[in-house]
């Protein structure tokens, strides 16, 4: 790519995902997360939650098994695997997301910064996800970084 900065604005192909009981189970285990709101539906009502809430980090796990593969995210950005590290990930939640939603998620690359260090350069490369419920409602957004080491 002749300059790094042309990245922002590159979107993937809009992905959507179901939140299933068992993959929200399978995430909070695998986190520690021992709270029952996460695996029993009359506990989360309990706790004045319309159904099984989402971990807060889960929405890793529905780009993970949704969203673009690794290879395709190198493809499209056109950076070298072996140099590519993950910089940071954040979360804002918007709306509730349960167990049995649908969600559909754009994401685009939305800022690229060149920086040089004593141990040379690397860029980067921040995406947006924005997720949306069937209703079309943006329920969620996340920002990570790729940092792509020269």
């Amino acid at each position: 790519m002749a300059n790094v900065k042309d990245l922002i604005g590159v979107q993937y192909e809009p992905y959507t995902m179901e939140i299933e009981k068992g993959k929200v189970r399978e995430f909070a285990e695998a986190i520690g997360e021992d709270n029952p709101i996460y695996y029993d539906l009359e506990s989360a009502k309990k706790e004045g939650f319309k159904g099984i809430p989402i971990p807060l980090t889960f929405l890793t796990s529905v780009d993970f098994w949704a969203g673009p593969s690794f290879e395709e995210k190198v493809k499209k950005l056109q950076i070298n695997p072996v140099k590519v590290l993950h910089g940071e990930q954040e979360y804002e939640f918007i709306g509730d997301i349960y167990v049995g939603d649908v969600l559909s998620v754009e994401s685009k690359v939305v800022d690229v910064v060149v920086k040089q260090g004593s141990s040379g350069g690397m860029n980067l490369i921040t995406t947006e996800n924005k997720y949306f419920n069937l209703n079309g409602e943006l329920v969620a957004k996340s920002k990570g970084v790729t940092i792509e080491r020269h």
